[in-house]
């Protein structure tokens, strides 16, 4: 019996948390094992069928989540297979965000009472006639699903079930799912699970999971409340071909299902549970055995380390550039007497004419920045109420439905920001500009959703939308987010343009001949670099989290990323518009939002490399979902990166040219 697992099931985890942990220690309010709970997250207790009470429960229920796969992006609901299905019992409601991320959560029939064990108890027996064409398929369905590694997902008392078994360099690793079974293939290659266990060896068979050792540990309430509360659920998978299925006994040979099986097949689900006091965890810690279980700590913080380090330097070079150079321009400009003196002047003085010259396609940039704003706030929002712990993975589908719900609710400054950029541009056709900020990229990314939403549909696949929820989206974006944007975009109107520092000419002054660097298109390239740099470790992570089904912790470490690429971004403009001026360039404009937007470049092409090198994905539909929801990132990066630099540009040419005298 080997518990070594191959690369394939080696966690893909993301490193724990200990920015978030720290900053909720300090955190005032909600907090684990204080006296006042989010919702859905107060502790329950749990007593002896005979002390149950109000205040105590002696059911515990387990309910069952989609089935997911590493292999494919196309999750299923519980249902979907011909797995045992509870009898009765009320499904959890769910919210946006775990709807939008295809999360059914539903009950099961695995019932336990709180500190009663059971042995070997059958759950109920499937059977299959290869003949039936109906029995035929299910049974392809189930040996697809495990050819595929699909994995269950199970909750108790909503904390995830774990499995526990040993990697490499001794580590423990606890996974918040288990496969359905696992394949030998024809030549005698054990794939995925196969290798736990060495009576696995029939080639070109199927083994299933059909019986599962849960063990439930708990800890008993010293104070107040009686009772006892759950700390932690865990599992073993295991496999047996029960000799007599209406008395099982679980010994015996595994349960294998040949590939060129026919006639009738018997699969008998089992399940035997054991309750464990354990006095060393608290309720309010109980997921910290499954962060502890996760490696990259060191990556995470040596990527901070790296980021900051890239900061210091471009802010070691901005200030340089203030203090410096442009200390010395502006003093030596307002010396001057002579108009003789200002001919001989030449760099980002010449220019102050056209600095603000309106840009070509000023409608589009101001449609653009009106969505950034709108983005790059719900970005900080977001990412802030995670830090203080109101989106714990405890919390399901919180992240999702809070991003959400600030995105329909941040129409105004969207509305606000397109309306006075587009007046400061001298732009006239204002119902236009106010239309295009509703619908324009709102529109881009719901068309793509809806393309990947039919596609989950054609594959029955549980991530696919209802439409009910569809109409719902569509509601909070016409009815709420559509109305706010134009409210926005009525006060940004109705103020008075931005005003200059510097009057523009009348007739534009001609750009000298440029060198290779100070053209637009290599400076552009060049401008995303660093701020990707501060970045992509970070990505992996938040890659993984997406596309290899893990949990995502690190909300601390991100937001300290977040911070860090708004600086990088805007530093990284400020530098090449500074270069651009002083070559006599003055179209700044779209330059800054595309030199910091250009991130998002690199930001795809990793994604690429990603899919090639990190993920198994296999299939047709699966390839078109990673790179449909891909551009939908890439888009959205693309507005909030690029809203960035355009912001840190426009700060520091109004500021060097209300400086400098001007005659």
């Amino acid at each position: 019996m080997s518990a070594r697992l191959p690369a394939l099931s080696q966690p893909r985890w993301p490193g724990p948390l200990l920015l978030v942990l720290l900053l909720l220690e300090a955190a005032p309010g909600p907090r684990p094992g204080a006296a006042f709970y989010l919702p859905g997250l107060a502790p329950v207790n749990f007593c002896e069928e005979e002390k149950k009470s109000d205040e105590c429960k002696a059911e515990i229920e387990l309910f069952v989540n989609r089935l997911d796969s590493v292999e494919s992006v196309l999750p299923y609901e519980y249902t979907a297979f011909d797995f045992c299905q509870a009898s009765e019992g009320k499904r959890p409601s769910e919210n946006l965000g775990q709807v939008l991320f295809g999360e059914r959560i539903e009950p099961s029939p695995y019932k336990f009472t709180f500190n009663k064990e059971e042995t070997c108890k059958l759950v109920c027996t499937k059977t299959y006639h290869t003949e039936k064409a109906e029995d035929k398929q299910k049974l392809e369905f189930l040996k697809k699903s495990m050819l595929l590694n699909y994995q269950h997902h199970w909750i108790v008392d909503n904390m995830p079930v774990t499995w526990c078994y040993d990697v490499e360099d001794g580590q423990r690793f606890c996974n918040p799912g288990f496969p359905i079974g696992c394949y030998i293939t024809d030549k005698g290659h054990a794939k995925d699970a196969c290798v736990i266990n060495s009576e696995f060896h029939e080639r070109d068979t199927f083994y299933i999971f059909n019986h599962v050792d849960i063990k439930i540990y708990y800890h008993v309430v010293e104070t107040g409340s009686m009772g006892a509360r759950l700390v932690a659920a865990k599992l073993e998978p295991k496999s047996f071909k029960h000799t007599h299925i209406d008395k099982p006994d679980c010994s015996g040979p595994p349960m294998d299902i040949s590939n060129k099986a026919s006639g009738e097949i018997k699969i008998a689900y089992t399940y035997s549970v054991s309750f464990h006091e354990d006095k060393h965890i608290r309720w309010a810690s109980r997921w910290d055995y499954i962060l502890e279980s996760m490696p990259h700590t060191h990556i995470q913080w040596f990527s901070i380390m790296n980021s900051l380090v890239i900061v210091l330097f471009l802010s070691g070079m901005v200030a340089m550039i203030m203090l410096r150079t442009l200390h010395k321009d502006i003093a030596r400009y307002n010396q001057m007497d002579s108009t003789e003196d200002a001919q001989e002047e030449f760099g980002w003085k010449l220019v102050h004419g056209d600095i603000f010259r309106p840009p070509r396609k000023g409608m589009l940039l101001s449609v653009f920045l009106g969505s950034g704003t709108q983005i790059l706030i719900m970005t900080f929002v977001t990412l802030f109420f995670a830090c203080l712990g109101f989106l714990s993975p405890a919390n399901r589908g919180a992240l999702m439905t809070c991003a959400v719900v600030l995105w329909v609710l941040l129409g105004t400054p969207a509305g606000y920001v397109a309306a006075r950029f587009y007046k400061s541009f001298g732009g006239e056709k204002w119902k236009t500009n106010v239309l295009l900020t509703s619908f324009l990229c709102p529109g881009i990314v719901f068309a793509d959703f809806f393309i990947m939403n039919l596609i989950l549909w054609g594959e029955g696949s549980s991530a696919a939308i209802p439409f009910g929820t569809l109409v719902a989206i569509l509601a909070l974006w016409f009815c709420i987010s559509v109305p706010l944007t134009f409210i926005g975009a009525y006060f940004g109107f109705k103020k008075n343009a931005i005003e200059h520092p510097v009057r523009t000419n009348q007739i534009p002054r001609q750009i000298p001949e440029q060198s290779f660097y100070t053209k637009p298109l290599p400076g552009i390239i060049m401008g995303g670099i660093l701020p990707f740099g501060c970045i992509f470790i970070q990505l992996f992570f938040i890659l993984n989290s997406i596309w290899s089904h893990q949990m995502y912790y690190m909300f601390g470490f991100l937001f300290l990323v977040f911070i860090i690429l708004v600086i990088t971004c805007s530093e990284a403009t400020i530098l090449l518009c500074y270069f651009h001026l002083c070559a006599e360039d003055y179209h700044w404009q779209w330059r800054s939002f595309l030199t910091s937007g250009f991130t998002a470049v690199y930001f795809l092409i990793y994604a690429i490399h990603y899919f090639f090198s990190k993920l198994q994905i296999t299939g047709t539909a699966s390839t078109i979902l990673y790179f449909g929801y891909t551009m939908i990132m890439v888009l959205i990066f693309f507005l909030f990166t690029g809203t960035i630099g355009f912001f840190a540009c426009f700060w520091f040419v109004t500021k060097i040219y209300s400086v400098v005298k001007v005659d």
